[in-house]
């Protein structure tokens, strides 16, 4: 039949004939099976889907088929039934029809309808999220808007895509048909197609896939029904949300021919993921001095000079490093055990003076951390989720917060504050307990710390926060609110620092040779601005919203969009405010690109904020290398243990303004006095 594409050896090649028995016009009895025969076959559940998708899709040869059949779906039906109106009634629009989605249709040598310039992808991370007790992660915007998601080029006897080709840039496309056409080689490319759920590559030439389809981690439905292909490269294990891969038609392996008619698509996936080789290492992230050489040598040749690191990091708690959230991840590395490892060496290796970590939960800290990293000089605090309070001792131990630890022979903790904003909104006099306080904010059970720290040597004091805010985007109002009553407790436990005693001063050593330097002049303190504040965490907000802007000016309005019109008292009716001049270590060298990254979101949403008054930042560490994340899907993997990534920076204390001297009465000439 004219515009049918017919394969040059038939179906006489493959290892079991279509559903229907019929091989090269012959029909296969029961009872002349071969061993790769239907008749021999294991015919379980999952096969039988298998095959029913395979005549499904045998039947779609025809130039167009998809394409064509959505087009006859979308028409309108005519209805033989006539609608009695009341002739009184003023007309009104005509209720429209549900329209099919349509799907474009192309030919060999082009498109044959294009699609309008889409807008701008929506930068917000995320309306498809899951519910927060089952993925408590950021997702990202939907694909790109366009009139059509889908195209079908099938049946058009394409022999080539070029990698040049303008359908790697319709990144927009959720289905994509290239059935039953005469492609040898599918090009590495395909993996820009980031959003496609549904790729049909069925009756075509292909001996294997590229391994880049490993990156197409949105895919459903991968159809390679009736090619050549005998083995599945290892690195489509990451696609974690495969239903069905269709292999009927091929000569493959029989081992991954059993697994799928055995278990079904996710028994080969895991199979494939945990078997895939372990990618190179990728080269260590890069140090991004924010001094001059001659700066940074005046630094270190300043003996009055201080110093100091902060790390912030989320760890990943080992209640959420499930396979249902990190399928693309091969389960021994998602496993506690290989990841607590490199977590360690990650915050050992950085040789920080305070570590800041996020979703440390309460038997990591007691059993692993508190131990491993006393060993090697620190001692730390940590404060779990509201819930812990609630729950048994063995549950206890599962739930996650927020942990500071800090060199011991360095700093003296003097005090620390645990904060539970729910708690805190409670016993706010101004919040109206109404049913969005309620429901929005008293329910959520994030949590924060506080700490107040002194230098043994130098007796500078520091007040170090770290806090973990709400991730859901639909709570931005919730953010704001958790994030301002953290800067409301920092500052009250500041002023409260500024009263304590001033340290004694240092002895003067009467052996100390001549030129040695001067004693270190004892820094005091009158107002909760002069003590160097660090407050990091994971903030769940990029730059471009209320959040970053509120930590960066010190204030937001009370008709932000961001508080989403709900009410909480002088939040909303004054604005939010702090007074502390704070910004992110990475603003003068510019924020990461990214320090959370999986399939559905990347992004920077971790931060150190430093007091511009008393701190200056010298050097930060850089991201990770752009040729490792092009060809990684997501983190954990086995070279990140975390779905965040660290970061650190240092600071140089600024030294203690000394007081004016006062001057003396101004003398007129012809002055009496």
């Amino acid at each position: 039949m004219p515009g049918l594409h017919h394969h040059q050896n038939s179906l006489s090649h493959y290892p079991s004939p279509p559903p229907n028995g019929i091989v090269n016009g012959q029909h296969v009895g029961v009872g002349q099976g071969s061993p790769g025969s239907a008749a021999s076959q294991i015919i379980t559940p999952h096969w039988q889907q298998q095959l029913l998708k395979c005549e499904m899709i045998r039947a779609s040869r025809q130039p167009h088929h998809r394409a064509r059949a959505s087009a006859m779906a979308s028409r309108t039906v005519a209805k033989s039934a006539i609608a009695i109106t009341n002739p009184n009634k003023p007309a009104s629009e005509p209720m429209k029809e549900p329209e099919t989605p349509p799907i474009a249709n192309a030919s060999a040598n082009g498109t044959e309808s294009s699609p309008k310039a889409s807008g701008p992808a929506d930068s917000h991370p995320s309306s498809t999220s899951a519910p927060i007790e089952v993925a408590p992660r950021r997702t990202a915007a939907k694909p790109p808007a366009n009139t059509w998601s889908s195209l079908d080029m099938g049946g058009v006897q394409i022999k080539n895509l070029p990698p040049t080709s303008g359908l790697f840039s319709f990144t927009f496309l959720v289905n994509l048909y290239l059935n039953h056409n005469a492609l040898s080689t599918v090009p590495p490319e395909i993996s820009k197609l980031r959003h496609l759920e549904l790729l049909d590559l069925s009756g075509n030439n292909l001996v294997t896939v590229p391994t880049e389809l490993g990156m197409l981690t949105s895919l459903k439905e991968l159809y390679l029904f009736d090619n050549h292909i005998s083995t599945i490269p290892p690195e489509l294990g990451t696609l974690h949300q495969l239903q069905t891969i269709g292999v009927e038609g091929n000569p493959l392996e029989p081992s991954l021919k059993a697994l799928v008619q055995k278990e079904g698509t996710p028994a080969l996936i895991a199979f494939l993921r945990d078997s895939c080789p372990i990618p190179p290492s990728p080269p260590d992230r890069m140090w991004r001095d924010l001094l001059s050489p001659a700066e940074r040598e005046a630094l270190l040749a300043d003996q009055q000079a201080e110093t100091f690191t902060v790390v912030c990091y989320n760890i990943l708690a080992e209640k959420y490093a499930t396979e249902r959230l990190y399928g693309y991840t091969p389960s021994w590395a998602l496993a506690w055990e290989y990841r607590k490892g490199l977590i360690l060496r990650e915050v050992l290796d950085h040789d920080a003076d305070f570590l800041c970590l996020q979703e440390v939960d309460t038997g990591a800290f007691e059993e692993y951390f508190s131990k491993r990293l006393g060993e090697r000089g620190y001692d730390g605090v940590h404060v779990p989720k509201s819930r812990h309070k609630t729950m048994s001792d063995a549950d206890r131990r599962m739930v996650d917060g927020c942990a500071i630890f800090y060199k011991r022979d360095k700093y003296t903790m003097v005090e620390n504050f645990p904060l539970e904003f729910g708690s805190m909104a409670m016993q706010r006099a101004d919040f109206k307990k109404t049913d969005d306080m309620f429901n929005r904010v008293l329910n959520k059970d994030h949590v924060a710390v506080v700490c107040l720290f002194e230098n043994k040597e130098t007796r500078t004091r520091f007040v170090i926060a770290n806090a973990h805010i709400i991730w859901d985007p639909a709570f931005r109002d919730v953010k704001l609110v958790q994030t301002a009553m953290l800067m409301d407790e920092v500052e009250k436990h500041a002023s409260q620092f500024v009263k304590y005693p001033p340290a004694p001063p240092t002895p003067v050593d009467p052996n100390a040779p001549p030129d040695a330097p001067p004693p270190r002049v004892i820094p005091t303190y009158t107002d909760a601005k002069q003590i160097p504040l660090i407050v990091a965490g994971d903030y769940n907000s990029v730059p471009e919203e209320a959040v970053y802007d509120f930590m960066a000016n010190g204030y937001c309005p009370p008709d932000h969009a961001d508080f989403m019109s709900h009410q909480y008292g002088r939040y909303t009716s004054e604005g939010i405010r702090h007074r502390f001049g704070l910004k992110s270590a990475y603003a003068g060298a510019g924020e990461l690109p990214l320090t959370n990254f999986t399939p559905s979101y990347q992004g920077a949403i971790d931060y150190i904020w430093y007091s511009t008054g008393t701190l200056t930042p010298v050097g930060v560490l850089g991201e990770v290398d752009k040729g490792y994340l092009k060809n990684a899907v997501g983190f954990p993997d086995p070279h990140h243990p975390s779905d965040h990534i660290s970061i650190l920076a240092e600071f140089r204390v600024k030294p203690p303004r000394e007081a004016a001297p006062a001057r003396p009465p101004p003398v007129f000439p012809g002055s009496s006095r």
